[in-house]
């Protein structure tokens, strides 16, 4: 199943309810998600994040949070508020 943006234009109420069945629907098959949204990456195996089309770091959130590149730097910007629009895909 592909997915991309699909709780963007979303309330929170039907977005947690979508990505409840997102999660449940995950235990059986592969979800390819595509999001700008982290937190929504942080749910996933695998986590692939781009730059001008260009796939620039991959892994899950610690290893990325490890690696201090453009994850790390949207992460941190996202917890202190100043977040910038950086384009993560999440598989």
């Amino acid at each position: 199943m592909i997915l991309d943006e699909a709780t963007s234009a979303l309330d929170l109420v039907t977005e947690a309810g979508i990505l409840a069945t997102i999660d449940h629907l995950a235990k059986e098959r592969t979800i390819i998600m595509i999001t700008h949204r982290i937190t929504q990456a942080l749910r996933a195996d695998k986590i692939f994040v781009l730059e001008n089309g260009t796939i620039v770091a991959s892994g899950n959130h610690t290893e990325l949070l490890k690696k201090e590149g453009v994850y790390a730097t949207l992460w941190q910007q996202m917890n202190t508020g100043n977040s910038n629009s950086i384009e993560i895909t999440s598989v």
